[in-house]
């Protein structure tokens, strides 16, 4: 086995990087940055100078596939379901019209670049990949890339993934940086950050109390709890396929951490905030390393065209995104969340209301998250066909 891809190595590698992250985190000139952004770009820097593979690998499925869930799980137990009524709906409403965005850049940019023989006769199909993708994450982009058979072009195929990965990366920062930049010069009114002790201003992990009573009982009792969520929900989500429902596991998962974040017993346990919020930076972390600039210029240009199609998307997905939360005076942040739901999923999503303090929006992003996964498949299919 090479060393790069031998789990220890890579789990050793990652926590250095997000150590080093949460360290430059506390540094007067990147404060700003916030750790969820470093972690990024200590992923991306680390794979594209060979440090950790760049590419699927089992370690990083284990995180996709495991941790991350578990994470998400482990935050949503303090969630608050009161503040969802006050929430929900103008962050539903930007997503939506997010997704009419999504659609409308990604026919205008495959009209602007016409069909050629470097698309190899899946021009409606990658139309309908970007189209899923950036409605609700990769999910909707491998389904559609299944139904057409993409995935036997494996220049085409490998070109598309590569440049939705850059540009997945790249949306993160704007989403962060986005907010930051119009309400200096577009002020709303913003909800409350989570926040710190005093003596812990400069330290963005762990935020507020996340770290308080995390001993040895409690990190058992959470893992504990944890792992047999992730097999309740895994169970149940097979047993009703075998009756013909299809119900993602991440919604039965999400579910249970609702029902149980309502119990005194679990609501009042710390320690979890710190333990997901350790989860999800790794997660980041390996975001960032999918983030292959060298796939980028090898595929030339076919790339290139790639790239000017989701540049096309994403642009008009901002202006519809940021557009209509000008026009119904909602916060900049809410709609920087809404639009990381559209075009990395609801995992990113929590992530970003993570970073921003914005625990109220934590719920709201996994729930828009999960109907983007829903709506970007049929999004997907339709603008391919129409194509």
């Amino acid at each position: 086995m090479i060393v790069m891809e031998h789990p220890a190595y890579l789990i050793a590698l990652l926590s250095l990087l997000l150590l080093a992250s949460n360290w430059l985190s506390k540094k007067p000139v990147l404060r700003s940055f916030g750790i969820a952004l470093l972690v990024i770009i200590a992923g991306a820097v680390a794979s594209n100078t060979g440090l950790i593979p760049t590419g699927a690998n089992p370690t990083y499925d284990t995180i996709f596939n495991y941790i991350a869930p578990a994470s998400l799980f482990l935050l949503l137990l303090d969630v608050n379901l009161a503040q969802l009524r006050q929430t929900g709906l103008p962050i539903l409403i930007v997503f939506l019209v997010g997704s009419l965005g999504t659609v409308t850049g990604v026919i205008a940019g495959m009209f602007v670049l016409g069909d050629s023989d470097l698309f190899q006769g899946l021009y409606a199909p990658l139309a309908g990949m970007f189209a899923g993708t950036y409605t609700g994450g990769s999910i909707n982009f491998n389904a559609v890339a299944l139904e057409y058979n993409v995935m036997e072009n494996g220049l085409v195929y490998g070109s598309a993934v590569a440049v939705d990965n850059v540009l997945t990366t790249l949306w993160f920062f704007v989403t962060i940086a986005f907010p930051v930049v119009l309400q200096r010069w577009l002020p709303r009114k913003q909800g409350e950050r989570v926040s710190e002790p005093a003596e812990n201003k400069l330290a963005p992990l762990p935020a507020a109390d996340e770290s308080a009573r995390l001993d040895l009982g409690s990190l058992s009792f959470w893992l504990a709890l944890s792992g047999a969520a992730l097999v309740v929900s895994d169970g149940l989500t097979s047993a009703l396929s075998g009756l013909g429902v299809t119900i993602p596991s991440i919604i039965i998962l999400t579910t249970l951490a609702l029902v149980l974040a309502q119990i005194p017993f679990i609501h009042k346990r710390k320690g979890n905030m710190f333990l997901g919020s350790w989860g999800i930076y790794l997660f980041l972390t390996v975001v960032g390393a999918f983030c292959d600039l060298a796939a980028i210029s090898s595929a030339g240009p076919l790339a290139l065209m790639l790239l000017i199609l989701v540049l096309i998307t994403v642009a008009l997905h901002g202006l519809f995104t940021f557009g209509t939360a000008y026009l119904l005076g909602y916060d900049w942040q809410l709609a920087a969340i809404a639009s990381q739901a559209n075009v990395g999923g609801g995992t990113t999503a929590m992530a970003l209301a993570k970073n921003f303090g914005r625990n109220e929006l934590i719920l709201p992003a996994i729930i828009i998250g999960s109907l983007g996964n829903a709506l970007g498949t049929y999004l997907g299919f339709l603008v391919a066909g129409f194509l």
